[in-house]
């Protein structure tokens, strides 16, 4: 009865294997406004925008990008090399949660303050050579009031010195395809050659915004205090009383870089991130953010991805130890950008082999699952195998035979 039962189910696996694997959700054709194939398919650069739209911003430079696809939805002279001032302080902060990360600093650990440090200008906690702060304290510092002093403390805690840790800056800009962007120092001070652009900044935005996500617990903050009250934190971010669903990120200011902001904002599951370079004003650039994140969520939309309830769980290995290998469909996301309204035209395709020949190893790719709107593709991902399959030979093929006698 038993191996009846697993024969019938072998066979219901093998045929479901068979099968096509397509699964329209057909609607509505998306209109015009149809994003790139590559702009849902990941990776650290930004896919170029969609042309025929424009703002009026009044920046030099800005971006407005999609965070969990990387899709660029709207671009002015987002390539123009130009301070960033205190928007490094992304950086600075990615670094300090990847060593938080790595188990190298606990929040509790006590940061110095050395001479250096408590000499840095501009925005400051007005820090003392010798006093010392928690990591959180002087991350409050960083995120809330865009402490200089506190960036340079928190810079030569992670990297020894303040020009070992730009080292670092710089080789994880690189790391990222930040190819336009030169740090020279952690706080974002105004410093020849110290250059970045819009693209850039929102690759560096994107990326601690995905991997170190509590950076939001800390610029979300909008008042705080240290010093037991006696030093008042106050968020440079206004958006965070004024704008819906924003949710923090970075302001700058200096009189080489203008008026800067990175913000990012939330709504129904679609995550934006908006860059300003170069306004004249906080006025200013506060409204050019606004003008840009009120593009991206009257335009476009996170869409649930296609129901696969019926795609198919295994696969079939001919000439291996194993009969068939487990589907591993984890690198799916769990939404997908799509223009307002859109979400009724996507259909989804698996494409799969009807078996695959061993060997085959564990995570390698086996197939595509392919999202499409209105016959234009919106992205594809693979399909990896569960588990390993070894070819068969005399050693597998004896073991299997024991097994079976057992």
């Amino acid at each position: 009865m038993a191996a009846e039962k697993t024969r019938r189910g072998n066979a219901v696996r093998r045929a479901a294997r068979r099968w096509a694997a397509a699964l329209c959700l057909l609607g509505l054709a998306l209109g015009p406004a149809a994003l790139p194939a590559a702009a849902q398919e990941g990776g650290a650069q930004l896919v170029p925008a969609q042309e025929g739209t424009t703002l009026s911003l009044p920046c030099r430079a800005a971006i407005l990008v999609d965070q969990a696809t990387g899709t660029v939805l709207y671009e002015k002279d987002a390539d123009r090399r130009m301070p960033i001032a205190s928007i490094t302080k992304v950086m600075t902060l990615l670094l300090t949660f990847e060593a938080i990360h790595d188990g190298k600093l606990t929040l509790d650990i006590p940061v110095p303050v050395s001479e250096h440090a408590a000499s840095m200008g501009g925005s400051q906690i007005w820090l003392e050579p010798g006093e010392h702060f928690t990591l959180d304290e002087m991350l409050r510092a960083i995120c809330v009031s865009s402490a200089n002093d506190a960036a340079v403390a928190v810079a030569e805690l992670v990297g020894g010195t303040e020009e070992a840790f730009v080292a670092r800056m710089n080789a994880k800009a690189a790391e990222l395809g930040m190819a336009d962007t030169t740090f020279k120092n952690a706080c974002g001070l105004d410093t020849e050659g110290h250059l970045s652009t819009a693209r850039d900044v929102a690759v560096m935005s994107r990326a601690i915004l995905n991997e170190c996500p509590e950076v939001l617990h800390y610029s979300g903050i909008w008042t705080d205090t240290l010093r037991g009250g006696e030093t008042m934190l106050v968020n440079t971010n206004k958006l965070l009383r004024r704008y819906e669903g924003i949710t923090g990120l970075k302001t700058g200011t200096t009189g080489g870089a203008g008026v800067c902001l990175s913000a990012s904002a939330s709504r129904d599951g679609l995550d934006l991130i908006a860059v300003v370079l170069g306004s004249n004003s906080s006025a200013e650039r506060f409204d050019a953010a606004t003008r840009l994140l009120d593009y991206g969520f009257a335009n476009y939309e996170a869409a649930p991805l296609p129901d696969l309830a019926g795609r198919p769980l295994y696969l079939e290995v001919t000439g291996g130890a194993a009969a068939d290998v487990p589907l591993d469909y984890s690198a799916l996301p769990d939404r997908l950008l799509v223009p307002k309204g859109g979400a009724a035209a996507l259909s989804a395709v698996v494409e799969l082999p009807e078996s695959a020949a061993a060997p085959l190893d564990k995570g390698g790719e086996v197939g595509r699952v392919t999202v499409q709107a209105g016959g234009a593709k919106v992205g594809s991902w693979p399909v990896y195998a569960g588990a390993g399959a070894a070819r068969m030979d005399f050693d597998a093929a004896v073991r299997l035979m024991l097994e079976s006698l057992l």
